[in-house]
């Protein structure tokens, strides 16, 4: 499903162009890709921010550039290091028709058995990456680790078939794992140790 998004064309130069958008509440961004030239445009900072919450950052953006009907993906974001907020944006032109790849979020789901036991989940890895028609990319990828005992893991050759995308991060990357919790039993010095006695040493 595609979502809406208003663009506006803009100047590249001057530099401070970029700042007088963005003072006004607006992205300098670029699209190009599949059947567009680069071109330069900016979107409103509230509107792209809202429509990322709600629908993540694989979605797919319909956007009018020069009368052109565009769908496009987040290609890239940069952000500003002092508020966090998105200070410019490059988006990829698609076809719908052919699959791309993309990163997903990995999300854990589920309590696994051996940290009922008394183990520890530790996970390896954040993100996979996923082939899909641009229409079928997922936010993330849900992995139930409620199976896994003390000492077992799953990696990404354990995750099922799905029938929108496939993962094609190598099989063998480990996603998960319940590993043995290490308890330190020695007891804790709080007091400094007594000097020792000097035996046959007289008293001042």
């Amino acid at each position: 499903m595609s979502v809406s998004l208003e663009v506006q064309e803009r100047a590249v130069r001057p530099r401070s162009e970029r700042n007088r958008l963005r003072h006004e509440g607006r992205i300098p961004a670029v699209v190009y890709g599949y059947q567009i030239e680069s071109t330069p445009i900016s979107v409103d900072s509230a509107n792209l921010e809202k429509l990322l919450r709600q629908n993540g950052a694989n979605a797919v953006f319909e956007m009018n550039v020069k009368g052109q009907k565009v769908n496009s993906l987040v290609h890239s974001t940069q952000l500003d290091t002092f508020n966090g907020k998105i200070k410019h944006v490059e988006f990829l032109a698609v076809n719908m028709k052919e699959e791309t790849e993309v990163e997903a979020e990995v999300s854990l789901i589920g309590e696994a058995a051996g940290v009922k036991a008394g183990g520890t989940l530790a996970q390896n890895l954040y993100t996979v990456v996923v082939s899909a028609t641009p229409d079928k990319l997922p936010e993330r990828v849900e992995v139930d680790v409620t199976a896994l005992e003390i000492g077992d893991s799953i990696s990404v050759a354990d995750l099922p078939k799905h029938a929108d995308y496939t993962v094609v991060t190598p099989a063998e990357e480990q996603i998960a794992a319940v590993v043995e919790t290490i308890v330190n039993d020695e007891p804790e010095t709080t007091e400094a140790a007594a000097e020792p006695e000097v035996i046959g040493e007289d008293a001042e």
